[in-house]
């Protein structure tokens, strides 16, 4: 491991702040799963992270996705949300605000909005970065969604 001397001016030249009024949408979308990024390769010298939000409208799922190699850590900072995953994408979590989940890399998983009157608003992180692989001729099994508003 390399020590360095500190130095008060390190990397300040790199440092950035994006403000949310000037956030654009992200490379790689999802139908339902609009993406924002906040700091990305594409606004920032950021190259081994991806991290912004993803929105949801009231009452709407996105179509099957994954993300590569990537390793998605999520938030719910908003509403109440599901992910779909395994066999016909049968099985399914809820989770509320204040929860994190995991999806490991290549998971194929569909993403809700359990609200049929709220936005759903995560904040999402990948590494290496946003790799989004929407996936077609999918058999989704027909199974009951639990909104709660």
């Amino acid at each position: 491991m390399t020590v360095r001397e500190f130095d008060i001016n390190f990397n300040t030249d790199i440092f950035k702040v994006h403000k949310a009024a000037d956030l654009e949408v992200a490379p790689g979308q999802t139908l339902n799963a609009r993406r924002v990024s906040g700091v990305s390769k594409e606004n920032s010298a950021a190259d081994k992270i991806w991290f912004g939000k993803v929105y949801t409208g009231p009452g709407e799922i996105s179509d099957p996705h994954h993300h590569g190699e990537a390793q998605t850590g999520g938030y719910v900072h908003k509403g109440r949300g599901f992910i779909r995953y395994g066999e016909g994408y049968s099985n399914i979590v809820y989770m509320e605000e204040g929860d994190f989940v995991f999806v490991p890399p290549y998971m194929p998983h569909i993403e809700g909005n359990a609200s049929k009157t709220e936005e759903l608003v995560w904040m999402t992180t990948r590494t290496p970065d946003n790799i989004v692989v929407n996936l077609e001729d999918q058999e989704i099994a027909d199974i009951e969604i639990d909104y709660r508003s």
